[in-house]
């Protein structure tokens, strides 16, 4: 399940690419449009600046920008940067792996198989999105 963290900051970074070409977007802008806590989206953006996907600008005519264009920007990049793993448990994650405790025999074990069949139906889904196929698209 997705944390209100990661799905704010999606809904903030498809806001962010309808206006790509054009000035940067106010925070306040993007916080009333989505309905989401102003103080939040804040963190949330500042998170996705500090890996390398917004710009912001200050003073008048200031806000949050694209740094790349929406179509180089999967969503799972996004997700990955605010949620962590793809994976729903540990030891299928190809980014964060970690033994599961109460794991006898990881290669015998039935989630295990599962959950590497969820984590690559998950990714290729993600890492088919980007940005630039929900630009036109008015989602709620």
């Amino acid at each position: 399940m997705l944390s209100k963290k990661t799905k704010y900051g999606l809904k903030a970074m498809i806001y962010i690419a309808k206006n790509y070409t054009e000035k940067p977007v106010l925070i306040s802008e993007i916080a009333e449009k989505e309905h989401i806590s102003q103080k939040f989206l804040e963190s949330i953006l500042l998170t996705l600046k500090k890996n390398e996907l917004l710009a912001s600008k200050k003073g008048k005519g200031g806000g949050y920008l694209m740094i790349k264009n929406p179509e180089d920007i999967a969503m799972v990049d996004i997700i990955r940067i605010l949620e962590g793993p793809i994976a729903m448990v540990p030891c299928v994650s190809l980014n964060f792996y970690k033994r599961c405790e109460d794991c006898q025999d990881e290669e015998a074990c039935a989630v295990n198989e599962l959950m590497i069949e969820v984590r690559d139906q998950t990714l290729k889904v993600l890492a088919n999105k980007t940005l630039a196929d929900f630009i036109n698209k008015d989602i709620q």
